[in-house]
């Protein structure tokens, strides 16, 4: 039984009942034309600051992609997390996604989150491809009110599915082959969970200054569909390499920048790689003992999601803060959970 102040429902979608909502066949062939050498492009990690119409600097956007395994089931994991202030309220978004090579959701968790003065508020929705079904777990808390939903669709009538996760890794390939293709029109579920459309189109090249030097950017322009709410359009412009230089929603203060070239990055001292290929049998032992290790560690997290969610708050509030004291800063901040920690101690005892 849920003990805040709840509301639980349950709804199964039909094939008949989404026909309108179709993936083009452009779409699906262009999910369906992706090489493992696009991909392998694609596997890097980049960073953009959140800027203001005047120029300062609000956060930062990170998105990493990386091959791994997920239920020993070779993917690629994409990671992305944004974070900052509106007005002087902390917010921020992290979406963490499992694809297959040609852009299938398998798993996808979405947290956005705000801190105001007087409450919290934060919504999360996890989906997991079970039995041939998307099922989609969507909670939002503001304050002390919690809303739940859960909702699942037949794979079959999610052909062309595009996400949060994906689209960003979709558009690194477009932006990889300088091409959109006609009638891209793929779908999505809405912030309301209801089956839409989702359209990629061409905006052309613009130049943009980054790192003092001009470069040619190539403009795609996404726009996700609502049943409760107007169309949102945000416009990205890419370089080359496929990395992302710019992205604006349309309405919104706030521009994504890529300030420096990423060739142009410091990236440290090179680090000496350990030759374990050269001892196939302790290379062997090495994979299987990382493999328990992750393996270990994800179903901890996974049991544990206030690990993720107290860690993030609190590199947010000190990126933003920026204490001098940082050990100080630290103390004062987790001061309140230990009081808290120990309440429920005495409480579990009586």
């Amino acid at each position: 039984m849920d003990d805040g102040k709840g509301v639980g429902a349950t709804r199964v979608s039909e094939e008949s009942k989404h026909e309108e909502f179709r993936a083009s066949d452009q779409a699906v062939a262009f999910m369906a034309s992706i090489e493992p050498e696009e991909l392998q492009r694609c596997v890097f990690t980049e960073s953009l600051a959140a800027l203001s119409d005047g120029g300062q600097v609000l956060g930062e956007l990170r998105v990493s992609v990386e091959f791994t395994r997920r239920a020993l089931q070779p993917c690629l994991l994409l990671h992305a997390q944004s974070r900052g202030a509106i007005d002087g309220a902390p917010c921020g978004t992290t979406v963490t996604a499992y694809l297959t090579a040609d852009l299938e959701v398998l798993e996808e968790d979405y947290q956005e989150y705000v801190r105001l003065h007087n409450h919290n508020v934060e919504k999360t929705c996890r989906m997991v491809q079970r039995d041939s079904q998307m099922v989609i777990d969507k909670c939002t808390r503001a304050g002390e009110e919690v809303t739940k939903e859960c909702v699942s669709y037949p794979m079959s009538v999610l052909r062309g599915l595009v996400t949060e996760g994906s689209s960003m890794l979709l558009m690194r390939l477009i932006a990889l082959r300088r091409k959109v293709p006609e009638n891209m029109v793929f779908i999505i579920l809405d912030q309301s969970l209801h089956i839409n459309h989702t359209t990629f189109s061409e905006v052309g090249m613009k130049q943009m200054e980054v790192g003092g030097e001009v470069l040619e950017l190539f403009g795609v322009q996404r726009t996700v569909g609502s049943v409760v709410a107007s169309p949102s359009t945000w416009q990205c412009y890419f370089l080359d390499d496929g990395h992302l230089a710019s992205r604006k929603q349309e309405g919104s203060p706030v521009t994504m920048k890529l300030l420096q070239q990423p060739s142009k990055i410091d990236k440290g001292p090179e680090k000496v790689p350990l030759v374990l290929e050269e001892d196939m049998e302790l290379h062997s032992q090495y994979l299987e003992r990382k493999d328990k290790l992750k393996a270990e560690h994800i179903s901890y997290l996974r049991e544990h999601p206030e690990i993720r969610a107290l860690l993030s708050e609190f590199m947010q509030d000190l990126l933003i803060m920026k204490p001098d004291n940082i050990f100080q800063f630290a103390r004062d901040y987790f001061i309140p959970f230990s009081s808290s920690h120990s309440s429920d101690s005495k409480k579990c005892s009586a």
